[in-house]
């Protein structure tokens, strides 16, 4: 474990660490951002409500506020989703993970998909944001998901992401080994939902996956700084 992540500082910067449970309070975000520069967290991942207040907890700081958009179902119009990114920039994100509208491309509609993917990456490209596109693959086919690969190959986002976390499954290996497969290598993979050991953040890793979206950052930080104590190495 300790060869895939060499020094604590390339696990921390990894993860994503996440609060969009729907009952969080302001305080919950002064914990998350600090528990963020503590250990070095690449991004807060929030609803897009609280771009500006966790914006300010972190100002000074490198680590980047991420706005979840159109959270977690995916069904607003593009619009809606594109002003929600811009509003998002506007206070202060520095990333935008947005979720497709999932009935569209079951629908087959691909043009809508692509039009919906092209409006957000295209604000974010502008304002010099990264862009993250969340397939939600717990309740996709493997057509749609290798569709949705095309897709992203023709548009451009930053990054693709396995899933919200809130529907009826995570990241698997499988679907990130087959994302990272078929997405442009320019295109990064983001794995996220259910990754809570050092272990799962090893293995979405080796598959392909470089971004980790996780509630448990501190729990699998914690868990490999006990791994270097007992092996007596440096952090």
């Amino acid at each position: 474990m300790h060869s895939i992540f060499p020094t604590a500082k390339d696990l921390a910067e990894l993860f994503d660490h996440t609060q969009l449970r729907p009952y969080a309070q302001e305080k919950d975000f002064v914990t998350l951002c600090d528990e963020s520069k503590r250990f070095g967290f690449k991004m807060v991942a929030i609803n897009s409500v609280q771009t500006a207040f966790c914006k300010q907890l972190l100002r000074d700081t490198p680590i980047h506020v991420g706005a979840a958009i159109s959270f977690p179902l995916g069904q607003t119009t593009i619009a809606v989703k594109r002003r929600e990114t811009e509003q998002s920039i506007q206070e202060g994100a520095d990333e935008i993970d947005y979720v497709i509208h999932i009935g569209k491309l079951k629908d087959r509609d691909y043009a809508y998909i692509q039009k919906e993917m092209e409006e957000i990456v295209t604000a974010c490209r502008q304002a010099g944001v990264i862009s993250k596109v969340i397939f939600e693959n717990c309740f996709l086919t493997q057509e749609e998901k290798l569709a949705l690969c095309g897709i992203a190959n023709q548009v451009g986002p930053d990054f693709i992401k396995t899933s919200t976390g809130f529907g009826t499954g995570g990241a698997t290996v499988e679907d990130v080994r087959l994302m990272r497969e078929n997405a442009d290598e320019r295109i990064l993979v983001k794995a996220a939902g259910g990754i809570r050991t050092l272990a799962d953040a090893a293995a979405m890793y080796q598959a392909g996956a470089r971004r980790i979206g996780s509630t448990a950052s501190v729990k699998i930080m914690e868990e490999y700084l006990s791994m270097l104590a007992k092996e007596g190495m440096p952090k």
